[in-house]
């Protein structure tokens, strides 16, 4: 299996006319001219170039998006990030993963069996980062009927990391609209850290600009790993910077 998948250009077309923007709504010429394939590697961007960083993630920030973090509710460690930007959404999750095999294939069956257990349904087919999950997922509507929610799971390979992308909301469903969520997935910088970690250990993140010390602090047991995470549900919000 190869470490890298290929993606195509796609992806990133958007970022032309998006720029990644900083916090305070400057944009960044670093980030609008980065190499048109993604997720990358932190050996191959050494300046954040616009974006924000969250530790494992350095998170491309464009001018009017909303970006949150997300926490285990037993154990209070960050291990997420989402934004929310013109209908759509994003949660990211950043993974250990052995050097010399990917981890996608494995998971992408792993969630598809847990969306169709649950009543949801899924279709394995090609994306501009390789292989995704086109889903409906299972919910509730306000009046206590059951509906679908559409949801799009996308993954990408690195060198010793593997990182998880969900995409909901209309980038799900309408093809113009997922450019921009697409060239925020593809403009992502991951930061492994040396330490030896196990398979699906969910790598360290932090509140934005702030250093690892200072992530919320672990109360009951380790992080959860990417077995123990439910890919329908998505952890407390616990920040949110515009």
């Amino acid at each position: 299996m190869p470490l890298f998948r290929r993606r195509s250009a796609q992806a990133s077309d958007q970022i032309d006319n998006e720029t990644p923007a900083g916090v305070d709504g400057s944009t960044s010429d670093d980030a609008a001219e980065a190499p048109a394939r993604g997720p990358f590697d932190s050996s191959q961007v050494t300046e954040l170039g616009g974006r924000v960083d969250l530790g494992a993630i350095w998170f491309p920030a464009v001018r009017g998006m909303e970006l949150r973090m997300e926490a285990d509710k037993k154990t209070r460690r960050i291990t997420g990030a989402a934004c929310a930007i013109q209908g759509s959404g994003l949660q990211v999750q950043a993974f250990a993963a052995p050097r010399t095999a990917g981890i996608w294939d494995t998971i992408r069956e792993e969630i598809g069996a847990s969306v169709t257990k649950q009543g949801g349904a899924v279709d394995d087919i090609p994306g501009p980062f390789g292989r995704e999950l086109l889903a409906r997922l299972p919910v509730k509507t306000k009046d206590g009927k059951s509906g679908f929610r559409p949801a799009r799971f996308v993954g990408v390979d690195g060198p010793r990391w593997f990182l998880r992308g969900v995409i909901t909301g209309r980038a799900a469903v309408e093809p113009e609209q997922a450019k921009l969520v697409e060239a925020v997935f593809a403009n992502i910088v991951v930061v492994r850290d040396e330490a030896a970690r196990p398979p699906r250990d969910l790598l360290s993140m932090h509140m934005p600009g702030q250093p690892e010390e200072s992530k919320i602090a672990p109360v009951d047991g380790p992080a959860p790993t990417a077995r123990e995470l439910d890919p329908l549900t998505r952890g407390p919000e616990i920040a949110e910077i515009q």
